[in-house]
C-alpha cells in the first residue's frame, strides 16, 4: 500500500514542509510541499536524507552498555536503573556539580527534547550545564535579552518585505536562515530584486550568498565590530538617526562612537572608509531596511559588540518593529512564557570564572571542568544529541577529558566521536517516528504560521521517543534525589505528552488554535505576515528599550587592541555547505557524495608566498595545536585568511560510523584554541583563529 504524508523537516531551521511517500512501511520519496505557507515548495538535499536517517544499519534501536567484551545490548529499565544508579551515586560522593550535562544542536529540532528534557536536566540540580549555544548564537541571545528583556525575543529581518538587506557573517543559501527561518532563501533573494531591493554582504569569503549579492565586501575576520561602529558613527554624524520614543541612552552611543570614524575602521576591517560612508548612507536612507549578522559574528572575540550594534543600527535608523526592517515574530504558542528571560553571570565556572548565561556556562571550559581537580570537579557527564569532541574548541583536550570520567551516560543513536566513551547509551526514535511542532523556529520565522504533524511511520514497540527516555529518567531521578523539590509537580509534567502540552500552548496563544484544527491542515496554516509589537512586546516591566548597556559599553576600549596579525600568520575561518549539518549528518551517503569539501581554501597570493601548491598537503597549526589537509587554491576566500569547514575528523578509533569513516579530512576544531573567547558572552571565538600553514604533513601525535 502506498501513501503519501504531510510532515515537516526538522534537521535545520528552516522546518520546510515535506511531503513523504511511504510503502509498505519503507519511505521510498520525499519531495517538498508547495502548500507550506513559508517554505512554499522548497527543500534541499538534508530532507532527502531523512530517508538516510531512517534506514541508516549503524544507528541504534536498543540501549547498549560498555563491556570489557565490547558493546552489549541492555533493557531500557535496566539502562535507566544504572544510569541513575551511577549519576546518583557519583553526586553523592562529590557533590551535585560533579555531574556535567551538555546539549547538542539537534535537541531544538525535537518537540521531545524540547517539552521534556529541561525538565529532567534540573533534576540533577548540576551548575555544570553546557551546549552548543555558546559555540553559536549565544551573543544574538544576549543582546536579545539585555536590549528587550528576554534572550529568544529576537529581531528577525522583514525579508520579504525589505528593500535593503545588509548581512554580515552570514550565508542563508547554504543555511536557509539560522537565527531567521527562512527557507527557501534563493528564491526571496529574487523576490526582493524584483522589487527593486539590494543586498549587501560583509564576509572574508566570497560564498554562496555573497556570490549572487548585488554587493560583496571581504572584511578582516574580527573586525566587524569596528566596521558596524563605524557605520553607528556615521548614522549619527550625518543627522539620519530616528530612534523611536521608547528607546533610552541614545546619548551614551554616540558618545562611545564617536572615535570609530570610517577612516579608523578602515585601516581595521580592509573595507575602505569611502565604502562605508556609502554604505551607512544608503542604509539610513532606505524605506526599509534590515541589518543581520549571524555565525561569524557570533563566534568571534567580539561577538557581543557586533550583536549589539547591529541591533543598535536598526533601531537608530527607524528600522526596528516597521515592515521590511526587523520584526518580532507572533508565532501560534507563545515559546517566551515557557522559557526564563535569561541572566548572566549568576556564578561563574570553577577554573576561568567566565559568566553563566541562561544557567549555562562556556562549553570551551568543559575540558577543564572534567580535567581539574578539586571540589567541584565534573566526574560524570550526560550528552544528549552532540559530538562535542567535533564541534567545539580543542576537541583533541575535550577527547581525552571525557575518556577520564568516572561515567557518563550519552542519549544518541550513533557512537560517534564522543558518545565512543560512554557508559551507557540510549537512543531515541528517528525524526520520521516522532510527532512534531517546532516551538522554537516558528518564534524566528519570517512569516507567521504553524504546522503539526503526525508521525510518518509507526514507532517499533522497543523503541522509545527522546522524551519518553526524559520522563523515565526524570521520574527515577525524582525518586532517588533526596533534594527534589516540588515532586508532585514535576511528576505530573514530566507524565504530559508533547501532544498535550503543545495543544494547551496553541488554544492559550494569539490565535487561539489546537492539535486538532492543525491537524485538519496538516500542511500548515498562513498566519500572515510580521506586524509592528512594539513597545508593548517588549519584556521589561518599562516598555523601554536602552541602548547603553553597560557590559557592551565597558567592553568597547578592547577593540583598541586591534591590530595586524604577524606577517607569517593566517586568520582561520570556518565554513557551511548546503549538504553538510555540523558533524551528524556525514552518515548519509547521499550527502558526501561528490567533489569533496574539506579542503583549506587558501587565496593564490597566500600560496605563492609560502611556496605552496594547489592541492598539496599542508599542516595547519594554532595555538592548539597542528593537524594535515589538502589545500585549495581559491580568489573566493581574502587574502590573509583560510578557510576550513567544521564537523569532519571521523575514523577515530571505537566510533560505528560506517559511511562517515570514510570521509577524508580533519576536526578544525582540534586547532581551535579554548583559551579564545569573547569575555563577556563566554561564546567560543573559533573564528579569526591565528594559524601558520607550512608544507609538509603533521606528524602523529
Amino acid at each position: 500500500m502506498t501513501t503519501v504524508r504531510r510532515t515537516s523537516c526538522n534537521l535545520c531551521e528552516a522546518i520546510c514542509g515535506v511531503l513523504v511517500t511511504v510503502e509498505d512501511a519503507h519511505v521510498v520519496d520525499i519531495r517538498g510541499d508547495e502548500s507550506d505557507p513559508l517554505s512554499r515548495g522548497h527543500i534541499c538535499p538534508k530532507a532527502v536524507a531523512l530517508r538516510d536517517l531512517q534506514e541508516d544499519p549503524d544507528r541504534l534501536t536498543t540501549p547498549v552498555r560498555r563491556t570489557p567484551d565490547g558493546w552489549q545490548e541492555i533493557g531500557w529499565e535496566a539502562a535507566y536503573e544504572l544510569v541513575v544508579d551511577k549519576l546518583t551515586g557519583i553526586q553523592r560522593e562529590h557533590g551535585r556539580n560533579a555531574v556535567g550535562v551538555y546539549l547538542g544542536n539537534p535537541n531544538v529540532h525535537s518537540l521531545g527534547a524540547l517539552t521534556h528534557l529541561p525538565t529532567m536536566v534540573r533534576q540533577l540540580r548540576t551548575r555544570n550545564r553546557f551546549s552548543a549555544t555558546s559555540i553559536d548564537q549565544l551573543p544574538h541571545m544576549l543582546a536579545s535579552y539585555l536590549l528587550y528583556g528576554h534572550q529568544l525575543m529576537v529581531a528577525v529581518p522583514d525579508i520579504d518585505r525589505t528593500s535593503y538587506l545588509l548581512m554580515l557573517g552570514a550565508n542563508p543559501l547554504a543555511s536557509n536562515g539560522s537565527m531567521m527561518t527562512a527557507p527557501g532563501f534563493g528564491k526571496r533573494l529574487k523576490e526582493l530584486r524584483k522589487r527593486g531591493g539590494k543586498l549587501v554582504v560583509i564576509d572574508p569569503r566570497r560564498t554562496e550568498t555573497a556570490a549572487v549579492s548585488d554587493e560583496h565586501h571581504f572584511v578582516r575576520p574580527g573586525t566587524d565590530a569596528a566596521f558596524l561602529l563605524a557605520l553607528i558613527h556615521e548614522v549619527v554624524t550625518q543627522g539620519s538617526a530616528r530612534p523611536a520614543a521608547y528607546v533610552d541612552g541614545f546619548e551614551a552611543v554616540e558618545a562611545a562612537v564617536e572615535p570609530w570614524t570610517p577612516e579608523r575602521a578602515a585601516g581595521i576591517t580592509g573595507i575602505p572608509a569611502d565604502v562605508i560612508r556609502r554604505i551607512a548612507r544608503e542604509f539610513a536612507a532606505a524605506d526599509r531596511a534590515a541589518c543581520y549578522g549571524r555565525v561569524g559574528v557570533s563566534t568571534q572575540e567580539f561577538g557581543a559588540i557586533c550583536q549589539w550594534a547591529i541591533q543598535v543600527l536598526n533601531i537608530i535608523t527607524g528600522n526596528l518593529d516597521r515592515a521590511g526592517g526587523t520584526m518580532f515574530p507572533r508565532p501560534a504558542v507563545n515559546t517566551l512564557l515557557g522559557l526564563g528571560r535569561g541572566h548572566i553571570g549568576v556564578w561563574k565556572s570553577r577554573v576561568r570564572g567566565l559568566p553563566e548565561f541562561g544557567g549555562e556556562l562556556p562549553v570551551s571550559t568543559m575540558a577543564e571542568e572534567i580535567l581539574t581537580p578539586g571540589e567541584g570537579q565534573i566526574r560524570a557527564m550526560v550528552t544528549v544529541a552532540g559530538n562535542p569532541v567535533l564541534s567545539t574548541p580543542d576537541g583533541r583536550r575535550l577527547d581525552e577529558a571525557l575518556g577520564s570520567l568516572d561515567f557518563m551516560v550519552a542519549v544518541d543513536p550513533y557512537i560517534n566521536e564522543t558518545t565512543r566513551h560512554a557508559d551507557v547509551i540510549l537512543p531515541p526514535a528517528p525524526p520520521l517516528e516522532r510527532d512534531h511542532y517546532d516551538l522554537v523556529f516558528h518564534q524566528l520565522a519570517v512569516r507567521n504560521t504553524a504546522r503539526w504533524n503526525d508521525a510518518v511511520l509507526p514507532k517499533p514497540a522497543e523503541a522509545r521517543h527522546d522524551w519518553e527516555i526524559f520522563r523515565d529518567l526524570g521520574l527515577a531521578l525524582v525518586r532517588r534525589t533526596p533534594w527534589s523539590r516540588r515532586r508532585v509537580e514535576t511528576t505530573a509534567r514530566l507524565r504530559l505528552s508533547p501532544r498535550w502540552i503543545v495543544d494547551a500552548g496553541l488554544r492559550i496563544g494569539p490565535y487561539r488554535l489546537s492539535v486538532g484544527k492543525l491537524r485538519r491542515s496538516p500542511g500548515g496554516v498562513d498566519l500572515g505576515p510580521l506586524q509592528p509589537s512594539l513597545p508593548g512586546a517588549l519584556h521589561k516591566k518599562s516598555k523601554r528599550i536602552d541602548l547603553a548597556q553597560r557590559m557592551i559599553l565597558d567592553d568597547l576600549p578592547r577593540l583598541d587592541a586591534l591590530t595586524t596579525v604577524a606577517v607569517d600568520e593566517l586568520l582561520l575561518i570556518g565554513r557551511r555547505h548546503l549538504r553538510n549539518n555540523n558533524s551528524w549528518m556525514h552518515n548519509s551517503a547521499r550527502l558526501v557524495k561528490g567533489k569533496p569539501r574539506h579542503q583549506l581554501l587558501m587565496h593564490p597570493h597566500d600560496l605563492a608566498d609560502r611556496d605552496l601548491a594547489d592541492g598539496q598537503v599542508v599542516t595547519v597549526t594554532s595555538a592548539a595545536g597542528s593537524i594535515s589537509v589538502e589545500v585549495a587554491s581559491s580568489n573566493d576566500i581574502m587574502p590573509g585568511v583560510v578557510s576550513l569547514p567544521h564537523g569532519f575528523g571521523h575514523n577515530r578509533p571505537g566510533t560505528h560510523l560506517t559511511i562517515a569513516n570514510q570521509l577524508a579530512g580533519p576536526s578544525a576544531n582540534d586547532i581551535t584554541d579554548r583559551s579564545r573567547v569573547d569575555p563577556t558572552s563566554g561564546t567560543a571565538a573559533v573564528n579569526g583563529v591565528p594559524v601558520t600553514v607550512t608544507a609538509g604533513q603533521n606528524s602523529p601525535e
